[in-house]
């Protein structure tokens, strides 16, 4: 369990702010993350991905590897929003490389960041990382999450651009040491958040996960728990057995603890590991043990090979210092460029109508609505996700429904219309909750609001095909993939055929408990798709739970 919080809902943010108080002298706090203090001229290099992980991702600002850190909720993607607000506070003008774990919600909002940012001027670059070798096979390595191979990753990036070298090329080297990374990881036990009184999932007694992720999902299969010489040896044969083509002998090793496993357990693992590696005819360059890449408590260790050739193992063994990871001595360097503010938002809103305004306010109603029935169904919809997931659906709903309410209000207090207090809460939406589930629900709903504009009047179908589109196009997702699509698209057309919102709700609701009999072909919930088999898509379900509180909604109002 996790001991030590005030309000659960805010141990990420509040976890942050210490880091930063702690460390006030080299790095600061900005909206999304936090960003070094002092730095010269060069490519900034941006880890991010949801917090849990320490140290990553914030752990490793300073110089020699990180520039900044982009920082989520807890296990939960951070939003385009956070992205870009670390990478203008972190750009000196060299252009910004984004790293991050092969996530949906990652890729999406890194990606949508990445737009927002060329729009602006500035050089944007991503390198995804793919490491984990038990959540896809070999021919569809590009599919594969990103967990502990992560820091190697990091660190390249991170010594290539203290080293002078252009964005291109602090891309190339990343993605060539991403390339020649595999992990293979195992959970004793899983992690809970806090304030909660279980666990995401639970492995049971005397077995292991093999295949965990770092954000709780379940592994692969459960296997009998071996001796740390056992595991070595599994971890060991499974890692070289997809050694690189040419690679040669030399190699970066890290052995990771995921929360709980203690330091002592970790070197006697490591006595075993580094005698294969040896007997393997390799050769151990800088190896690390300790805790790299976490999941809060969880009970688990993981293994990565990096296969070095000159240049990556020059930029590996180069210096770094940061809170969380030093090594060597970093030179003396001047000319330090100042601190950049990310850009401040304030909202302008055209003037409404009192059509439009009156519109708003029923709007507001309907959202409060919605965000009681997501309050309500916050545990079950993270059960529902903890099967084959990361258990956070629930959370991230809860989180984008109150940001979305909150942000719907002030923008009617501020004189806002229909359209635009319906784009406000979508924004806040995307940027608060985090996670696929809320860029898409963000998106939607300024799609939703955009249609709607300066009217004073709905056009329900128009609005919920704009929705609908929206979120396709965002996501990529087609009926029968296991998402929110499979709800959605059976909506839109029972409410274009019969023009009555119960009717589609009630459409969507059977199309949600229909997802039981699929297996998913998009997100996090993929690598464990038959695990899936049973268990109906909370996305879909949450869906579903929407559109029947806004037909009970609008039921009242008539």
């Amino acid at each position: 369990m996790t001991y030590l919080s005030n309000d659960p809902a805010e141990f990420a943010g509040d976890a942050l702010d210490g880091f930063c108080l702690l460390h006030a002298d080299t790095v600061r706090r900005v909206p999304g993350g936090a960003v070094r203090r002092h730095r010269r001229p060069k490519v900034a290099v941006l880890p991010g991905g949801g917090s849990g992980h320490y140290p990553a991702f914030y752990g490793v600002i300073g110089p020699g590897l990180a520039d900044g850190a982009v920082s989520g909720n807890l296990f939960t993607s951070p939003s385009a929003q956070d992205a870009c607000s670390v990478a203008l506070a972190a750009d000196s003008g060299a252009g910004v490389v984004f790293s991050y774990g092969n996530y949906a919600g990652d890729v999406l909002n890194f990606g949508l960041a990445t737009e927002r940012l060329r729009a602006k001027g500035i050089r944007v670059e991503n390198v995804v990382v793919t490491d984990d070798i038990a959540s896809a096979p070999p021919d569809r390595a590009g599919e594969r999450r990103g967990i502990a191979g992560d820091f190697t990753v990091f660190k390249v990036l991170g010594a290539a651009a203290e080293e002078g070298m252009d964005l291109d090329d602090v891309v190339r080297v990343g993605r060539k040491a991403n390339a020649a990374t595999r992990t293979i990881g195992t959970a004793f036990a899983g992690c809970t958040f806090p304030g909660a009184d279980a666990p995401l999932f639970t492995v049971p007694d005397g077995q292991m996960g093999l295949g965990l992720g770092i954000h709780g999902e379940p592994g692969l299969r459960d296997v009998p728990r071996p001796s740390a010489r056992e595991l070595a040896e599994d971890f060991v044969r499974r890692l070289l057995d997809e050694k690189p083509a040419g690679a040669g002998e030399r190699v970066a090793v890290l052995l990771n603890g995921l929360g709980s496993v203690k330091h002592e357990e970790l070197l006697v693992l490591w006595t075993d590991v580094h005698r294969l590696l040896r007997e393997s005819g390799h050769v151990l360059v800088h190896p690390e043990v300790g805790e790299i890449v976490t999941s809060l408590d969880m009970a688990g260790v993981s293994l990565t090979v990096t296969w070095l050739d000159d240049e990556l193992e020059r930029l590996w063994a180069a210096p770094a210092w940061t809170p969380a990871f030093r090594r060597g001595a970093i030179p003396e360097t001047a000319g330090t460029v100042e601190e950049v503010a990310a850009e401040e938002r304030a909202p302008r809103f055209a003037q409404a109508t009192e059509e439009s305004r009156q519109l708003a306010a029923a709007l507001l109603d309907g959202l409060r609505a919605v965000r009681k029935a997501l309050h309500e169904a916050e545990s079950e919809l993270g059960a529902i996700d903890a099967v084959a997931g990361d258990g956070d659906h629930g959370r991230g709903m809860a989180r984008g429904i109150d940001a979305a309410e909150a942000a719907a209000a002030e923008a009617w207090h501020a004189g806002a219309g229909a359209g635009d207090c319906l784009i406000a809460a979508g924004d806040e939406w995307a940027a608060r909750a985090g996670g696929t589930s809320g860029v898409l629900w963000g998106a939607g709903l300024r799609a939703a609001g955009e249609v709607i504009g300066g009217s004073g009047a709905v056009d329900a179908n128009a609005v919920v095909s704009a929705f609908t589109e929206r979120v396709r196009d965002l996501g990529g997702a087609e009926p029968g993939d296991k998402t929110l699509v499979d709800a959605l698209e059976p909506f839109r057309r029972g409410l274009r055929e019969s023009g009555d919102w119960a009717a589609a709700a009630t459409a969507a609701e059977e199309a949600a408990r229909a997802t039981a009999d699929l297996v998913p072909r998009k997100g996090r919930a993929r690598p464990l798709a038959e695990r899936s088999l049973g268990t109906p898509d909370p996305g879909a379900v949450s869906l579903a739970l929407i559109a029947r509180t806004v037909s009970g909604h609008l039921r009242e109002r008539t």
